[in-house]
């Protein structure tokens, strides 16, 4: 798992660690010593080919970067650094340097840039630690100068960021339009939150974190409930196969989906929950949608549900809460409509009462139909309510309380705008904090999809999945996504580790699919047969 920082939080660790032994010296080699192992180790040249070349500032990210240079000379490499201002060369980084015969070029000396382009003709690895974590926009004309150079030239090799790509904001995540894009960012012992917005995202190429052995106890972390997932967390929270396992030890999804206008939905949400491991998905659908899908989806089995004109009616709840023996967790939305009779089949559901019956189905009800609600709610499966489940809910008075707890919430930022009241550009320029705030005051946990997608729970805890992929920019994927959801739940995962397994799994496809076959040709369809695939490599 990878902790997701402030800058001031990284600042804060830093000082403690420094506190407690653990030197800002020390911190410098072990993060330079860290980036020269990966480069040595993850970019494969040939012998007569390993050259790196530093573009050094003079801040820490610089003398990382110096570090860095020294250590790949121990292992071999030719290196040469770039410095942003005059080498002071009684400094032991440049003393360790020069000690190697490292060719050292000031820029100052370089005013056409023409020693620095012929380095950069043959580096296989440029190493960016000009800026740091503290920048502030705009950058200075001769950095912004120097690194838009760099930038323009597109150099060969792989550029590699120090910490952060120089001119990101890694608070903000705005960057200078003179950033040079890296291939790959290593940061130092945590990813800090401005990189997991955009546009600092879009220039961070691969992303890894080097451990910096940090004491384990230090006040700040043990604070940190922000994290960014990647495979072993993940692979962490899978649920465990045994041999002598039997279906049912793997639970069984209710898929409450589909209407004649969206019955493409609910397959795509049903086979989902499949292919992540769950043991039965039972389809309660609209009637008339059983001949067209139940050839396509052998593998269900289906409850069909009264409806009007092809959606599902409102007395289709009573049918629905009599078949829930045994059902581990309850997916709802997915290509329901919004249809009026739709929207009392959900209020019915989540409160066990008819509308024809109750005074008060989408208002608060008297005392004791609100204790029979809660009673009811207790008695429900885990639910996940996404798509046009979302937007329904929105109208409920007082929504947040007719669900049970430890539901999963899969809202797009419209869907989020309606249950919030906020605009989308205002859910999308503050994403992390928008889910983290209204995950603690619902209650619930929240996948605020989209490009870098959020998982936030109750309790403060916060991942972002760090995919941002086109081919995900399609009309059923929300549906592939929101069907791992309940088919994780399904197993018995907490909602949370579900939401977070089912949202990378669903991420890691989308690459998947984009890597088959052009971003703009990838439908929904295409990434179930992936998601077996991306499984296998966990």
């Amino acid at each position: 798992m990878m902790k997701l920082v402030t800058v001031a939080e990284m600042r804060a660790m830093e000082a403690e660690a420094n506190a407690r032994g653990v030197s800002y010296e020390t911190m410098m080699e072990r993060a330079g010593l860290g980036v020269a192992r990966f480069v040595n180790e993850n970019l494969y040249v040939g012998e007569d080919e390993k050259i790196a070349v530093g573009l050094v500032g003079s801040g820490n990210n610089g003398g990382d970067a110096l570090v860095t240079l020294a250590a790949l000379a121990r292992m071999g490499w030719t290196v040469r650094a770039y410095l942003t201002s005059a080498p002071d060369r009684s400094h032991p980084l440049i003393k360790r340097l020069l000690d190697f015969d490292a060719e050292l070029v000031e820029m100052a000396q370089d005013a056409e840039f023409s020693r620095l382009d012929g380095w950069l003709e043959s580096a296989a690895v440029i190493l960016d630690g000009v800026l740091g974590t503290g920048i502030h926009l705009p950058l200075r004309p001769e950095t912004a100068r120097l690194l838009g150079h760099v930038a323009e030239f597109d150099p060969p090799g792989t550029v590699v960021a120090v910490d952060c790509p120089s001119g990101v904001d890694c608070e903000s995540g705005e960057m200078a339009e003179e950033t040079i894009p890296a291939d790959v960012t290593l940061c130092m012992d945590a990813v800090k939150v401005g990189l997991m917005r955009f546009p600092a995202y879009a220039a961070i190429g691969d992303l890894q974190v080097i451990d910096l052995e940090l004491p384990e106890d230090l006040p700040t972390e043990q604070g940190l409930r922000r994290s960014v997932a990647d495979y072993d967390m993940v692979g962490e929270r899978l649920p465990v196969r045994a041999l002598d396992a039997h279906k049912g030890s793997f639970g069984t999804v209710m898929a409450a989906v589909g209407s004649i206008p969206y019955t493409g939905a609910a397959y795509l949400a049903g086979m989902a929950a499949y292919r992540v491991g769950a043991g039965l998905v039972r389809m309660a659908v609209p009637g008339p949608l059983h001949a067209a899908l139940a050839g396509k989806f052998p593998e269900a089995t289906w409850l069909l549900l009264p409806h009007e004109m092809g959606v599902i009616a409102a007395a289709g709840a009573e049918l629905l809460l009599k078949n829930l023996d045994r059902v581990t967790a309850l997916l709802v939305g997915p290509g329901l409509g919004l249809e009026e009779t739709t929207g009392e089949f959900l209020a019915h559901l989540l409160t066990g009462k008819s509308s024809k019956t109750a005074r008060h189905p989408l208002g608060f009800g008297s005392a004791a139909q609100n204790h029979e609600t809660a009673e009811h709610l207790a008695a429900l499966p885990p639910l996940v309510m996404d798509a046009d489940g979302l937007r329904l809910l929105a109208k409920m008075e007082n929504w947040p309380a007719r669900l049970p707890e430890g539901c999963i919430l899969t809202p797009h930022a419209g869907e989020m705008a309606a249950l919030t009241g906020l605009s989308v550009e205002e859910i999308q320029a503050e994403r992390m904090a928008v889910a983290e705030k209204y995950a603690r005051e619902w209650g619930q946990v929240v996948i605020l999809k989209g490009a870098l997608t959020v998982v936030a729970a109750p309790d403060g805890r916060v991942t972002v999945i760090p995919i941002a992929t086109p081919a995900l920019a399609r009309a059923g994927t929300g549906d592939v996504l929101a069907g791992a959801a309940a088919g994780f739940r399904a197993q018995g995962l907490e909602a949370f580790d579900a939401a977070v397994c089912a949202a990378f799994i669903h991420g890691e496809a989308g690459l998947a699919a984009s890597r088959t076959s052009a971003e703009a040709s990838v439908v929904a369809g295409d990434l179930l047969p992936l998601i077996p695939a991306v499984m296998s490599l966990f």
